[in-house]
């Protein structure tokens, strides 16, 4: 299949595309309801990702950090006539937040926010200082060797993460002090006192003017290699709200975020513990839940009037996922 062009059409480019096929297959279903000629654009620097292969067209790319990127992903813009580009892993965002006034001369929009706002994401110990800052209930934290050193009041076990980092690649439980020492050598962990109750992935969609027009909170049953495998949707007043408050927080927060939440209901206390400025592996259960976010980013950047209450999503959905395979020739998939 091959893509529309043109002025009067829709096509998205969902970037690092890798394993996201619902994300894709959802934001085509987004494109096809508003009447409008357009499709989806797989992007990814090899062809080996699954997403690739079931897309519309697909694309490779250099990765990021190649000078060609940027130029090479002008033109794709130019090209497909693209609207609004999706990125889905966090080492990307801080490249197309700092790049996107180019892409919007082009009248490309990107699912970002301000590079602030991506750092905040990002930098964990960003994250930590912004919370306080604004008096948001988060756990306690400190550097790894102010626990060493005993500069830090916290007590054991602790979770230790990278400062920077995602997919909760590096995060673990000490339980003793002999479990940090061993990553001592490690640069750049922080220790966090470990939050207590349920935990609730938020997803919130933030307008053009910054206000946060949803809040779907997603329990967690059962994570797989940081991802969300089990969840369901729940109506929590108390988490709805603190993810808002912490979105509009946010510095030009835009699109389709979201935040984690524990609530402890033996105490009511809650504590933010991540800010992820893009879209999370789970959105797919609060999109099928009635809360079509990447409808209403569409709809957004394309100054449509949104056709749907933005609080009519249902609550007690749950999310099973599973894995499916993909069979194509080594050529397709670029395997010698």
């Amino acid at each position: 299949m091959q893509l529309p062009r043109g002025p009067n059409t829709c096509n998205v480019m969902l970037s690092a595309a890798g394993r996201r096929v619902a994300l894709m297959r959802l934001l085509q279903q987004s494109i096809d309801s508003l009447g409008i000629p357009g499709g989806v654009l797989a992007m990814d620097i090899h062809r080996t990702s699954p997403a690739m292969q079931l897309a519309p067209e697909s694309i490779i790319v250099p990765p990021y950090r190649d000078p060609r990127c940027l130029p090479a992903l002008l033109e794709i813009c130019r090209q497909y006539s693209l609207r609004l580009i999706v990125p889905t892993i966090d080492p990307e965002l801080t490249f197309y937040s700092q790049h996107q006034d180019k892409f919007r001369l082009l009248g490309c929009r990107i699912n970002i926010s301000s590079p602030q706002t991506i750092e905040i994401g990002f930098d964990k110990q960003q994250t930590h200082e912004f919370l306080i800052n604004h008096s948001f209930p988060t756990v306690r934290q400190a550097t790894l060797q102010e626990m060493l050193d005993s500069k830090a009041d916290l007590e054991l076990p602790l979770i230790v993460k990278p400062r920077r980092g995602s997919s909760s690649i590096g995060i673990t439980t000490a339980i003793t002090r002999q479990h940090l020492e061993a990553r001592s050598h490690e640069p750049e962990l922080l220790v966090q006192s470990i939050a207590q109750g349920q935990e609730y992935t938020v997803d919130v969609f933030i307008d053009r003017a910054g206000r946060c027009r949803c809040a779907v909170p997603r329990r967690r049953i059962e994570t797989r290699a940081g991802e969300v495998s089990k969840a369901v949707t729940v109506r929590h007043p108390s988490v709805s709200d603190l993810a808002r408050r912490v979105a509009e927080a946010l510095p030009q927060a835009f699109g389709v975020l979201n935040i984690q939440i524990f609530h402890d209901p033996r105490t009511d206390q809650m504590a933010v513990i991540e800010i992820n400025p893009r879209f999370g592996g789970g959105y797919p259960l609060s999109h099928e839940a009635g809360a079509p976010m990447a409808r209403w980013l569409l709809e957004d950047i394309l100054d449509m009037p949104s056709g749907h209450e933005y609080d009519r999503w249902r609550a007690g959905l749950v999310m099973l996922r599973y894995d499916e395979a993909v069979f194509v020739e080594a050529r397709q998939a670029g395997v010698e």
